[in-house]
């Protein structure tokens, strides 16, 4: 049987999910979490071979955790399961150890096939989503204008901002100013709109 956790935040996702799965002859789910700070916990100790990680969770996202798995569980395979096809997330997800990439409108007997091939040790990326990451190239931001972004989504003042990240004003004027140039946008909410819709952040 291939032992897979399951992480989904909606509960009606993530129940029909397990029932549909668990269907399939080979395949058990032996944890169901909705948070992102449950995932790693529950995956030591379940011990699955595949994590099925959504990426927008409450707490931490699927990303940060597929990159945790990956020293805290090696031989645990990540397959990311999304509803937000965007390629920065691709990019992000296999820099983080993931071995899959499948976005949530296709059927499940695909899903089924693809848990199976990422236990053979292949990798399986949605291939349009393959495409658009590659012309869309690297993301542009560094770390640190991430952060500043991040802090910046729910239009919190420069001096929240500064706070939140430990660093002082004018440093994060100096980092928000660079972000809307590489985002090409006019102002820190279109940078934190552009930089989200690419998967940026």
């Amino acid at each position: 049987m291939i032992k897979v956790l399951l992480a989904e935040d909606q509960g009606m996702m993530r129940g029909a999910l397990a029932l549909l799965l668990g269907l399939e002859d080979d395949i058990e789910i032996v944890a169901q979490v909705g948070n992102g700070d449950d995932i790693v916990p529950k995956a030591l100790e379940a011990r699955p071979d595949i994590a099925l990680l959504d990426i927008e969770l409450p707490g931490r996202s699927g990303l940060d955790a597929a990159a945790d798995l990956r020293t805290r569980l090696p031989g645990c395979r990540v397959l990311i399961l999304t509803t937000f096809g965007r390629p920065g997330y691709l990019r992000r997800a296999m820099e983080a150890g993931a071995s899959g990439f499948l976005v949530k409108d296709g059927p499940v007997e695909d899903l089924a096939a693809a848990i199976r091939r990422v236990l053979a040790g292949e990798r399986v990326i949605d291939p349009a989503l393959a495409a658009a990451a590659l012309s869309a190239g690297p993301n542009p931001l560094t770390q640190r204008e991430r952060d500043v972004l991040s802090a910046a989504v729910d239009g919190a003042t420069v001096a929240d901002i500064a706070a939140k990240v430990h660093l002082s004003p004018a440093t994060v004027r100096n980092y928000l100013s660079a972000a809307i140039g590489k985002t090409q946008t006019r102002n820190r909410m279109e940078a934190v709109r552009a930089a989200r819709q690419n998967g940026w952040l």
